[in-house]
């Protein structure tokens, strides 16, 4: 009887060294892969931490401007369009100003979903930057 016991726990035993290494393989794949992933962020300008803050007027000094107002219409160089109408004007202005940089003047009180609409459609048009300033109004 003896022998049938140490038999059965011999063989209940589990080897966990093959999990082990896989793990750590993965944690390493890990921590070599996320450096090189790309994401979207927005870099903020920081003062410090004792200056005092001016107020700075901000200039509409790009030849396309966007203004995102607070009942989600939207104006491209102070015409209102629509969405469809946004990519097109997008377009042209992108071939007309191929350096340029759109500002996008976002009222705060604007939905999200409108400044996610606009954006890809700055995307769209084949810019690669664009500046966002929102606004109190």
């Amino acid at each position: 009887m003896r022998a049938r016991r140490t038999q059965s726990l011999a063989e209940a035993e589990i080897n966990l060294t093959p999990l082990i290494d896989v793990c750590f393989v993965i944690l390493v794949m890990f921590i070599v892969i996320a450096p090189l992933l790309e994401t979207e962020r927005v870099e903020l300008a920081t003062a410090p931490p004792f200056e005092q803050k001016s107020s700075v007027a901000i200039q509409e000094s790009s030849p396309i401007t966007i203004h995102v107002y607070s009942d989600d219409t939207i104006a491209v160089n102070k015409q209102s369009v629509t969405l469809i109408q946004l990519k097109e004007a997008l377009s042209i202005a992108k071939r007309k100003h191929l350096a340029a940089r759109p500002q996008v003047f976002h009222d705060r009180n604007a939905k999200f979903g409108t400044y996610q609409m606009v954006k890809n459609a700055v995307e769209a048009a084949g810019f690669t930057e664009m500046d966002v300033i929102l606004k109190p109004e």
